[in-house]
């Protein structure tokens, strides 16, 4: 496999002082702003002053092993801002010119096995390798594997409504464990498909009602103020086989309850 460093000398790309940003989080998904076309202020909102660096190679996880290239930003300089504890830095930067044919089509293998995510460019960058190019830019209709979906519920709602088919298709191809995060509270709700459900078939009555026929959810959006349904995010804990035994499915849903405290702690009753 080619270098990334190697394609993008090929498309007349030099860095000086770099750094790889791997993106990755839950709480307001990389690669959900990269669709939504704000990827850029979301990586320029900073609680440390991790861009000390002319340029920015910006790679945003999938799965596994595998990270989206999201393009090449020029560090312009930064503003810190204190709120109460909080240190916070603004960084302005400029996306580089010439490389729309590699953004969100390059898909880059790395082995990160660490936590630190803001890396030191000339340390890591051999190890940058080009698994795909994309014949399109990966938009939201791309279904991006299981252990990568993470949807807000806005973002839910246009899969849904559209009907998008690589979504529709996989999600109907599975049963499993899901979780539904309220990002205003923390608080997690682990649901499950079994006896031949889909995940798809319950995230789309999630989709219509905002609740998905949970009581407790039901609850919590009776009592809030607005579409309180927008702070909820959605992801994938596990998938199983259309076959899988009910009693199976259920005891995996226990499985996850426990690890996430969700019936104590969050939205799940007994």
């Amino acid at each position: 496999m080619i270098k990334l460093i190697d394609l993008l000398k090929i498309a007349g790309v030099f860095l000086n002082s770099y750094k790889i940003h791997c993106a990755a989080g839950r709480d307001d998904s990389p690669l959900e702003a990269f669709f939504e076309g704000r990827f850029k202020a979301w990586q320029e909102h900073q609680n440390q002053q991790n861009f000390r660096c002319d340029e920015i190679i910006s790679l945003i996880h999938l799965e596994e092993d595998k990270w989206l290239f999201a393009g090449i930003y020029q560090v312009l300089g930064v503003k810190h801002r204190k709120e109460g504890d909080n240190n916070w830095f603004e960084y302005g930067t400029k996306e580089m010119a010439g490389l729309e044919h590699l953004t969100g089509r390059v898909v880059v293998q790395f082995r990160k096995r660490f936590i630190a995510s803001h890396l030191i460019g000339t340390k890591y960058i051999d190890k940058l390798l080009v698994s795909e190019i994309r014949e399109k830019r990966m938009r939201v209709a791309d279904f991006p594997g299981y252990n990568a979906v993470n949807l807000s519920y806005r973002l839910l709602r246009t899969v849904v409504r559209k009907n998008l088919p690589q979504w529709k298709a996989a999600l109907s191809d599975v049963s499993g464990v899901y979780l539904v995060t309220d990002n205003h509270t923390g608080k997690h709700f682990v649901g499950s498909a079994q006896g031949g459900d889909t995940i798809w078939h319950q995230w789309v009555s999630f989709a219509i009602s905002g609740h998905g026929e949970i009581k407790t959810l039901q609850r919590l959006l009776s009592r809030e103020v607005g579409d309180y349904q927008f702070n909820f995010q959605f992801s994938i804990l596990e998938v199983c086989d259309l076959k899988a035994s009910r009693d199976y499915v259920v005891s995996r849903a226990e499985h996850w309850k426990a690890v996430l405290r969700s019936v104590a702690f969050g939205y799940n009753e007994k």
